[in-house]
């Protein structure tokens, strides 16, 4: 089968839908309720600890065994989760938009916490879902087109809402922003359940095995390594994006120029480097995507840096908007690539047995910085200025490079015959 042929599947428009309903209430936490908030005069101090409210993607391998063990009566283990948590998510998310931050915030705060549960649980099974429809060789194409599909999925909260948000009341863009989350409800009703690997018999089972599988597969100091690695790959680039769409704000930017140019600017750098990394790795494999694609990822928060030594635009015209989509694309680009080699290599170190489990083991591990680093953006930005801000992003983004000479190195080869 040529790479087009792979390309143009059933199992990998499936991962297009998967994408998107992952991919938006996440982008919505990230873009669209801070913008909310710095709309409403809320300090940019209160906008970062934000960042706790998502707590649960930290934390969601503790009930990510629950559903390994236990499936939805008639939709089965994967599409019951599936459906129950896409329900729960358009109903919060609609509701949200209907508080006021100036007097309801404790309500806000709870139903953020909510949205952040109901979202990593989407994403303990989907991420169990796509591993185990696709076979070990699709795991870099597929996850590539995963991130695509996430990535587009960010200009709902961070393009369209924003653009209505000028126009209609804040009630109404979440109303309209939660109506997205339905195709990702169709297309659970009309895929089939996957059955790649016996579900855990009991549930003490479903908790201790995935860990018992992982340490014994890889060792304790490799699968220490592999941990770490999780942890400070995306280090840098989480942090960089923290407090986005504020920090294009504070630059002079209005939320429809935002929306049109920061986030359109940023579409087809995505989708090309999304398709592109995919690609790659069919051909380099997920080690090489790795140095390769982690090399951009950090030159691009360079971009950052440079617009922000620029300082507040007190008029914004073309070159300023130019700059501004340089940065994005670039950007877009550069986390594009890189995070489809970071999730082929988590889907990878899975074993289909233990999916849900695993898999939102390493996830959380990798959102432990996006957490708690980022709760601490607002005030790094406070007390160093937005350039040195993304200085220091740089300098956290090295060690994950550093620890590829142990997990990924460039020349080994894997089972499937992939580097």
């Amino acid at each position: 089968m040529t790479i087009w042929q792979q390309l143009f599947t059933r199992r990998m428009l499936i991962c297009v839908f998967i994408g998107f309903s992952s991919g938006l209430p996440l982008y919505l936490l990230f873009n669209l309720v801070p913008a909310w908030l710095r709309s409403e005069h809320i300090d940019l101090k209160t906008i970062g600890l934000f960042a706790l409210i998502q707590f649960p993607y930290t934390w969601k391998f503790i009930w990510s065994p629950l559903l390994d063990r236990y499936a939805v009566p008639a939709l089965g283990r994967r599409r019951g989760w599936m459906l129950v948590s896409q329900v729960g998510l358009l109903l919060v998310i609609a509701k949200l938009g209907g508080f006021s931050p100036q007097t309801e915030m404790s309500t806000i705060v709870l139903f953020c916490t909510l949205l952040a549960f109901l979202s990593a649980t989407q994403d303990i099974v989907l991420d169990a879902y796509r591993r185990e429809l696709l076979s070990d060789s699709e795991l870099g194409l597929g996850n590539s087109i995963h991130v695509n599909a996430y990535r587009i999925a960010g200009l709902i909260p961070g393009s369209l809402s924003l653009i209505l948000s000028d126009h209609l009341p804040w009630s109404m863009v979440f109303i309209i922003t939660a109506l997205f989350m339905l195709p990702g409800m169709v297309m659970t009703l009309m895929v089939s359940e996957p059955h790649r690997a016996a579900p855990p018999k009991t549930l003490r089972e479903a908790v201790v095995e995935p860990f018992h599988e992982f340490i014994s597969r890889q060792g304790w100091n490799s699968a220490l390594l592999i941990l770490a690695f999780l942890f400070f790959y995306k280090l840098g680039d989480s942090l960089c994006t923290a407090l986005a769409t504020p920090f294009y704000m504070d630059m002079g930017f209005s939320k429809t120029e935002i929306g049109l140019i920061a986030k359109n600017a940023g579409l087809w750098p995505a989708v090309i480097g999304g398709l592109l990394g995919g690609l790659w790795m069919l051909k380099i494999g997920i080690n090489r995507a790795l140095w390769l694609f982690g090399v951009v990822q950090v030159v691009s928060i360079f971009g950052f840096a440079w617009l922000a030594s620029k300082g507040h635009f007190d008029v914004i015209g073309a070159p300023e908007l130019a700059q501004l989509g340089l940065v994005i694309g670039l950007e877009a680009f550069g986390v594009g690539v890189g995070t489809a080699a970071f999730v082929a290599f988590i889907a990878r170190t899975t074993h289909p047995a233990y999916t849900a489990t695993q898999f939102a083991l390493f996830t959380s591990l990798a959102a432990v910085p996006r957490t708690f680093m980022n709760a601490t953006a607002g005030w790094l930005v406070e007390s160093l200025g937005w350039t040195m801000f993304f200085l220091l992003c740089v300098l956290l983004a090295i060690p994950g490079m550093v620890l590829l000479l142990k997990v990924a190195p460039w020349g080994e080869v894997q089972n499937n015959g992939m580097p």
